[in-house]
């Protein structure tokens, strides 16, 4: 059984950076892509950014610039952990952040929350 463990979201005023991580265990599954999306209050859930083994990178229009997302590896054990760097945070990234990993099935975390205040 495939599971994500994720870290570092929280509270930060607008302008600020927060680092997410996503562990995904066991280490020898193959996971294709690792995305990390995001829902907020409301909304519907959104993909925010994904890479895939082949190292292609995808964000979305509304973070373009301010995240960066990157992957451990593309073999060996930190192939399966990302991290999602965030900077220049607004109140409108405000959201519950998930990450998700397709292999066999398609796994999701519990979700991190981040806060973004003005």
């Amino acid at each position: 059984q495939v599971q994500l463990k994720e870290s570092g979201g929280g509270l930060v005023q607008a302008g600020g950076s927060l680092t997410l991580s996503c562990t995904a265990s066991p280490t020898a599954v193959i996971l294709n892509p690792m995305t990390w999306f995001r829902q907020a209050p409301g909304k519907q859930r959104e993909l925010v950014a994904q890479t895939t083994l082949d190292g292609k990178i995808n964000y979305a229009d509304s973070v373009k610039g301010r995240f960066t997302l990157s992957r451990g590896a593309t073999n060996g054990f930190e192939k399966n952990t990302v991290t999602l760097q965030m900077d220049s945070l607004k109140p409108e990234d405000t959201a519950v952040y998930y990450c998700y990993a397709k292999g066999y099935r398609e796994y999701w975390g519990q979700g991190t929350q981040v806060t973004v205040s003005s």
